[in-house]
Formats: structure tokens, C-alpha cells, sequence
């Protein structure tokens, strides 16, 4: 496989972190060389957080540059139009968790906030892909990492990436007492995307 950029974006309190370790316990698994960088300065204040992770032998450096990511992984709309705007290369990839995290200027009316055909739109002008993801009766919205694992598995965007592979990373890494609803919401959302919805 050709070396790969994936972007990972959210909101300080939404799992970035355990995303980004998943994901790359996942593609280690897969046999990908894999190399990653997370940012946590923000975490704790709901602000902006994202990871880089890189695949490929060649791959010298995790940091991803402007307009070169592969695949965008969003846990939150208008992240994910961030990023689509700011580090989508031409022609790629954008799965995103469908839920809003107002910041003050939208609350205040002084900004809008994007909606799902603004994203749609954003990544229709780089000639990419982009696959909504929201699970109408998630218990907990920190579950939502999950739910963008499950579906980002069942697409073969990555190679060798599985929702077995998948659901090992998460048995490796989240303690018993959250496996059970994890692994329910991870095959959920994979069943969502064989079902084609």
C-alpha cells in the first residue's frame, strides 16, 4: 500500500485520544508501519484537538501537511469541515460522527455553523468521498469514537482494516466494564454500512 494520511479531528472531551490509539493499534495490526501525534493542549477546555497518523514505509515524519490528508476521520461537524477545508488532499476521504459542539461565536449568533450540505458541498469541491455517520439512541456520547471505528472498518479505505481487527485493538485497550457497550456500538455501526445506510 502507498503511504497514507489520516487526519483525526474533534473536541477536547470527545475521545480523540482513544481514537487515535485504536486506530493505530488497528493498522499495526493490519501490518501497516504506522506513525502517529496527538495534540492535547485544548483537551480539557472543549476546545480544538486533533492526531496525525501515517502510514507507509517510507513515512519519515507523523505531522500531515496542509492539503495532504488521505482520509479525514471528524467527531464533530464542524471539525470535520475544518479539516476538510484546511487538510484534504484532492480526491479524498471524509468520515465524520454527525453532532454539533457550538462554539461561543455560534452561540452568540455571531457565526454559523456549517450543516450537512455545507460538508457535503466542502467535499464535493475537492473531488473527495464523505460518509455520515450518527447513531439516533447513543447511551453516551463519548461512544461515539467507536461508532466512527465500526464504520470506517467496513469500508476498505485502509487495507487489512476489519472490524475483527478492530474490535481486538479495543479489547487491548478499554478496561471490562466498557467493552460490552463499545463492541455493541462498534458492530452496529459496521452492520449500518453493509446494510448501505
Amino acid at each position: 500500500m502507498k503511504p497514507m494520511n489520516i487526519y483525526l479531528c474533534g473536541v477536547g472531551g470527545q475521545g480523540i485520544g482513544l481514537l487515535s490509539e485504536i486506530m493505530i493499534q488497528s493498522c499495526l495490526k493490519a501490518g501497516h508501519a504506522v506513525k502517529g501525534v496527538d495534540t492535547h493542549g485544548l483537551a480539557q477546555r472543549g476546545g480544538i484537538v486533533f492526531s496525525n497518523i501515517r502510514l507507509g514505509e517510507g513515512v519519515h515524519t507523523p505531522m500531515i501537511a496542509p492539503g495532504e490528508a488521505d482520509l479525514i476521520l471528524g467527531l464533530e461537524r464542524l471539525e470535520a469541515y475544518r479539516g476538510i477545508v484546511s487538510m484534504l488532499r484532492d480526491g479524498g476521504s471524509v468520515v465524520y460522527y454527525d453532532c454539533e459542539y457550538q462554539p461561543i461565536h455560534v452561540r452568540m449568533g455571531k457565526a454559523a455553523y456549517p450543516s450537512v450540505e455545507d460538508v457535503q458541498q466542502a467535499v464535493a469541491k475537492r473531488h473527495g468521498h464523505v460518509q455520515r455517520v450518527h447513531i439516533d439512541d447513543l447511551a453516551d456520547p463519548r461512544m461515539q469514537n467507536v461508532a466512527l471505528l465500526g464504520r470506517v472498518a467496513t469500508m476498505g479505505i485502509i487495507e487489512g482494516l476489519t472490524p475483527q481487527v478492530v474490535e481486538q485493538s479495543l479489547r487491548d485497550v478499554l478496561p471490562g466494564a466498557l467493552m460490552d457497550a463499545n463492541l455493541e456500538i462498534l458492530h452496529r455501526a459496521a452492520m449500518k454500512t453493509q446494510a448501505g445506510s
